[in-house]
């Protein structure tokens, strides 16, 4: 079994399945590999759990009775304060492209098939809160005309409003702060992500036009490098 890094020791973890066997084997999994695990069998148990406690990452089953996982996402990225931010792992045994993407629509970071092998579920675990403690050079903040990206603590303010952002975007936007104006490829802005093909990246990318651009079928900051991949052009 893979073992979890020194600083992911102790993180919080929110594990959402309405199978039983299914829910205690990870709680048991994932305690044994260092974190501290909560576990509830439906949205409704961790809606209470979510609003009481924090988490540094969520684990949501998707085909469970009455709320689904891809509803109790969208609830928790409707959320304000860090619950919001919560990263998303999402466990599905729906494994076609479609349903991946709309997972990843929803907020989700990422989005496990089943059946799956618990060593990957742990290594996706583990690259996520990695991507979620990424920092660049400290005090690095790019002015995107009325937005701003504080890349040092990950925040996207609008008009002097703050954006949510998911994990992933925040980890893509980071990449993209490192080299301003340079094209980064698409295939290693993918390294890592749900979808190696690069796909995930488009769609966080549509998302993040939407939350940054004027006009996001006309880009000015988060632009398109023909066959190459995309470049953050600030200000």
């Amino acid at each position: 079994m893979s073992l979890v890094d020194a600083a992911q020791r102790g993180r919080h973890l929110l594990v959402v399945d309405d199978d039983d066997r299914i829910r205690e084997l990870l709680k048991e999994y994932l305690t044994r590999a260092g974190f501290r695990v909560t576990a509830a069998p439906g949205g409704q148990s961790a809606r209470k759990l979510i609003e009481s406690l924090d988490f540094d990452l969520a684990v949501f089953d998707v085909m469970m009775p009455g709320e689904d996982g891809f509803s109790l996402t969208r609830w928790l990225r409707e959320q304000r304060g860090p619950s919001g931010k919560t990263p998303v792992l999402m466990l599905t045994a729906r494994g076609e492209a479609e349903d991946r993407i709309e997972g990843l629509r929803t907020g989700a970071d990422d989005y496990l098939p089943k059946p799956f092998e618990p060593e990957e579920l742990l290594l996706r675990i583990e690259a996520i809160l990695r991507r979620a403690s990424d920092r660049p050079n400290p005090g690095q903040s790019l002015s995107l005309g009325r937005c701003a990206f504080d890349a040092d603590r990950g925040e996207l303010t609008c008009d002097g409003e703050p954006v949510r952002l998911t994990e992933a975007e925040v980890a893509l936007l980071r990449h993209l702060a490192r080299t301003p104006h340079e094209p980064v490829d698409r295939l290693e802005l993918a390294r890592g992500t749900v979808d190696p093909s690069g796909r995930a990246v488009d769609v966080q990318v549509t998302r993040l036009r939407r939350k940054i651009e004027d006009d996001p079928k006309a880009p000015r900051y988060l632009q398109t490098v023909r066959g190459v991949g995309y470049r953050l052009a600030p200000d």
